[in-house]
C-alpha cells in the first residue's frame, strides 16, 4: 500500500512538473513568437495576443520623488521658499514646511524631447523606448500598506502576488528554473517577503529570491559526494510524505513541497550555469557598470545583467530590488533630498539604462515588458526644511518594451505636482495593463478561495489604453 501511495503521490508531482515542461514546450521561438498559432496551441494560457513574453519589475523601494525625476514643475522654482498655497492633505509625518524647487535641472532627451531632470542622464537616453506615466495614484500613503497595495493589488498582507499571479496564469517557460524570481539587492521591500508570496495561490508560486553574487541561492550546491546519494534522499522524502497524504490527504504545503524538492534538485545545474557571467564581454560588464566606483552601482549592474539573463531563459516574471547606499533609508527622502536621491539614482541609473539598450539590442525588449516604479511619490513643499514626505496622490513611473509606445507621456498632475489631473492612474489598472500585454484579460484570471472568485484586481482596474503600442 505505501508503496501504492508513493508512486501514486509522486505520479501528482509529476503531473504538476510536466505541466510546467509543456508550458515551456508552448514557447516558441523569439522569431515565431507572438503569433496567433501560439493562441491555438495553447488556449489556456492567453485570452488573446501577448505582447509581451516576460515582465521585469524595477522596484524604486522608498518613494521616487516625481518633480525631481520626471514631472518637472516650473512653478516650484517660482515659489521656492514660500508657503504652500494649495490646500494641504494629511501627511505622514505633518512636519510641513514650504515650496521646494527640485534641486536638479531637466533637459529634453530623444526625438520626442520628454524632459527627464539629471537625476537619470543614462535612463534619459533610452525615453523614447518609455512611457512616462505622470499620473499613477496609491489609495495608502504609509509604506507597508502601500508596498502590499503595489505587489499584491490589496493593502494588507497575505494576497498573491502580482509575480504569483502571473505564473498562475501563464505558467514558466523553464523548467529548471522559477518562474518568479526576486533578485534581492538587499532591501527587502517594508511588509517583507509576502510582498512576493503566493497568499492562497498554492506555494509553487511564490517568488524565489536570488542574491546577485556569486552564491544567488544558499545550499544549491549538493554536499554528496554522488548524485545517486542526493536522489536517494529524495526519493525517501517523497515515500515519507506519500505516507502523510495517505493519512490526512491532500496539502498544498506538502504537494508545493514535491515540486519544489524537485525543482531545487534540477537548479542545482541551471542556477550555477545563470550566475557565470564569463560569456559575457568586457564591454558588456563595463556597460552594466560593472567597473563603477560607488559599490551600490555594482551590486545593481549584477542584478540588471542577471535580470537579462533570466528573460533569455524564459523566466517570466523578474524583480529587482534597491541596494544599500550608506547613510540613506531607500529612497525615502524625509530629510537630505540631494543626498538621498543623488546616491540611490547613482546607484540604478547607468545599469538601467544598459538592460534596455541591452534588451533592444538582443531583440528582447519587443518581447519584455520593464516597468520601473515606486510605492508612492513625494510632496511637492518640504518636510522641515530639505526633505519631501510622502504623497499618494499623484507620482511618475515608466514602462517599456513590451508593446507599451516608446517616447510618450500618459497622464498629468497638477501645477505643482501634487495631485493627478489628467488620466488618473490606480495600481489596479497598472495591473491590469501588465496582464493585457502578456495576453491575460485581469477580469478572467480567478482563483476560487474561501467561497468567492478572487483576481489580482479584486473588482476594479482598467487596461491604461493610451499606454498601449
Amino acid at each position: 500500500m505505501l508503496s501504492q501511495c508513493a508512486g501514486g503521490f509522486g505520479a501528482v508531482a509529476l503531473a504538476a512538473l510536466l505541466q510546467e515542461q509543456g508550458h515551456a514546450a508552448d514557447a516558441s521561438s523569439p522569431s515565431k513568437w507572438p503569433n496567433d498559432a501560439a493562441i491555438r496551441e495553447s488556449p489556456s494560457r492567453f485570452h488573446h495576443l501577448p505582447r509581451a513574453r516576460s515582465v521585469i519589475v524595477l522596484y524604486m523601494d522608498g518613494g521616487v520623488s516625481q518633480v525631481d525625476s520626471f514631472d518637472p514643475k516650473p512653478l516650484l522654482n517660482k515659489e521656492n521658499g514660500q508657503p504652500f498655497k494649495r490646500k494641504i492633505e494629511p501627511t505622514q509625518f505633518n512636519n510641513i514646511g514650504n515650496v521646494l524647487q527640485s534641486p536638479w535641472k531637466f533637459r529634453n532627451y530623444g526625438q520626442s524631447g520628454i524632459p527627464v531632470s539629471d537625476l537619470f542622464p543614462h535612463v534619459a537616453q533610452c525615453v523614447d523606448d518609455m512611457t512616462i506615466i505622470r499620473s499613477m495614484t496609491s489609495n495608502f500613503p504609509e509604506h507597508s500598506n502601500a508596498n502590499y497595495f503595489l505587489h499584491t493589488g490589496h493593502g494588507l498582507q497575505g494576497r498573491p502576488s502580482m509575480g504569483a499571479w502571473t505564473i498562475y496564469g501563464l505558467g514558466s517557460d523553464n523548467a529548471d528554473l522559477p518562474g518568479f524570481v526576486v533578485l534581492n539587492g538587499g532591501l527587502i521591500p517594508p511588509g517583507g517577503v509576502d510582498c512576493f508570496g503566493s497568499g492562497f495561490l498554492p506555494a509553487t508560486f511564490q517568488g524565489s529570491l536570488f542574491k546577485p553574487g556569486r552564491e544567488a541561492v544558499a545550499n544549491v550546491r549538493p554536499l554528496e559526494v554522488r548524485p545517486e546519494l542526493q536522489r536517494n534522499k529524495l526519493d525517501l522524502l517523497r515515500k515519507l510524505d506519500a505516507d502523510a497524504v495517505a493519512r490526512m490527504g491532500h496539502i498544498d504545503v506538502l504537494d508545493s513541497a514535491i515540486a519544489n524538492y524537485e525543482l531545487a534538485y534540477r537548479m542545482q545545474m541551471a542556477v550555477p550555469e545563470l550566475m557565470r557571467l564569463g560569456d559575457e564581454t568586457a564591454l558588456t560588464k563595463r556597460m552594466y557598470g560593472f567597473e563603477a566606483e560607488f559599490e551600490p552601482t555594482r551590486i545593481f549592474a549584477r542584478e540588471c545583467l542577471l535580470a537579462r539573463r533570466l528573460v533569455e531563459r524564459g523566466v517570466r516574471f523578474i524583480e529587482l530590488t534597491c541596494p544599500e547606499t550608506a547613510g540613506n533609508d531607500r529612497w525615502d527622502a524625509h530629510g537630505s533630498l540631494v543626498k538621498n536621491h543623488s546616491e540611490n539614482a547613482r546607484a540604478v541609473d547607468q545599469p538601467i539604462a544598459a538592460l534596455l539598450k541591452d534588451l533592444k539590442a538582443r531583440g528582447l525588449l519587443d518581447e519584455t515588458l520593464v516597468v520601473w516604479t515606486g510605492e508612492f511619490g513625494r510632496t511637492p513643499f518640504a518636510q522641515g526644511t530639505n526633505g519631501r514626505d510622502h504623497n499618494q496622490f499623484g507620482f511618475s513611473m515608466w514602462m517599456a518594451g513590451g508593446g507599451v509606445r516608446g517616447g510618450a507621456i500618459y497622464g498629468a498632475t497638477d501645477e505643482y505636482g501634487y495631485h493627478t489631473v489628467e488620466n488618473r492612474a490606480e495600481i489596479h489598472d497598472l495591473h491590469a495593463t501588465m496582464l493585457h500585454l502578456l495576453g491575460i484579460d485581469h477580469k478572467r484570471l480567478t482563483y476560487r478561495f474561501s467561497g468567492r472568485d478572487f483576481r489580482l484586481t479584486d473588482v476594479f482596474g482598467e487596461v491604461m489604453q493610451g499606454v498601449l503600442a
